[in-house]
């Protein structure tokens, strides 16, 4: 039974075939340009040239150091393949994961997709250059099927251990992109992520404690004894309120020029409910936890 499923899958037709060609041509011709002996192209004329080149044995290919997960905001996981093989459209990801977990690995993790846009994230804002894109098959409003979710949980797993990716490294497009989008919606299990070393999360006790975070001796150095006929020393203040979320924002990675969308895609991510740009009490605990962490 299993040799007689594998010859009627190898005989089905790929849909994709023309596509799959263009791929296999536009490879070819990157390769091409790995080959060729590098040298510079329109060097100033007072540049001293080298009598040969002397070609380096120790190099290898770029790595991918973030990933970046998205939801399609489309309707089906054929839609988005479709998308994404129309040359018009100039958008690409690494992975497509559909509902029923079926996952397509669209373009080698080493080359460039096109799904990150105008993005920043810390000092990088050359996105697409040092990133996976991961699209997830959902309209922006459904829940997350659980089948999609563990097959994003094994190619996480895959990418984590191939390429080193740190752990805070694995965000979301909203994330990097706060004043242009929304993805993956609010449904996201990102806690899930984060306890499988996708991601960072809080401690719990943070959004309930405002002093769980970090115990204030440690943040401000002692007071002064007081004279013995002097006013009592001023109570020290309480770090979650004295803070700059702004700071904690930049910190962690987000765009703080537009704060409000930031502390919006902060609370998209984190908070996960009333996904705006004001930070109540609880949030800013969350936020404070955060930033410590990735100091």
């Amino acid at each position: 039974m299993s040799v007689a499923v594998g010859s009627l899958a190898a005989c089905a037709t790929n849909p994709y075939r023309l596509t799959n060609k263009a791929y296999q041509r536009q490879a070819r011709a990157l390769a091409g340009t790995l080959r060729a002996q590098p040298r510079l192209s329109a060097g100033p004329d007072s540049l001293a040239q080298a009598p040969y080149w002397v070609g380096t044995t120790n190099f290898g290919l770029r790595k991918p150091n973030l990933v970046i997960i998205h939801h399609t905001a489309q309707h089906s996981t054929d839609e988005t393949l479709r998308t994404f093989t129309l040359p018009r459209t100039q958008v690409s990801a690494h992975y497509v994961i559909g509902r029923d977990g079926r996952t397509f690995h669209l373009l080698s993790d080493y080359l460039r997709a096109w799904h990150g846009g105008v993005a920043r994230w810390g000092n990088d804002n050359d996105i697409n250059s040092s990133s996976i894109g991961i699209e997830l098959d959902n309209d922006g409003t459904q829940p997350f099927a659980e089948p999609q979710i563990r097959s994003l949980l094994t190619v996480l797993k895959y990418l984590k251990k191939t390429y080193n990716i740190p752990a805070a490294n694995f965000i979301g497009h909203s994330d990097i992109a706060p004043t242009r989008k929304d993805d993956p919606n609010p449904n996201f299990p990102w806690k899930r992520l984060a306890d499988r070393g996708f991601g960072l999360w809080y401690d719990e006790a943070a959004a309930r404690d405002t002093l769980a975070t970090a115990p204030v001796a440690a943040l401000l150095p002692p007071p002064l004894a007081a004279p013995a006929d002097s006013a009592a020393a001023p109570a020290r203040p309480n770090p979650v309120d004295a803070f700059d979320p702004r700071e904690a924002l930049r910190i962690i990675g987000y765009d703080t020029r537009d704060l409000n969308a930031a502390v919006a895609a902060f609370k998209r991510h984190f908070v996960q409910r009333e996904v705006n740009g004001v930070l109540t009490a609880s949030d800013r605990r969350i936020l404070y936890n955060l930033y410590k962490k990735y100091l």
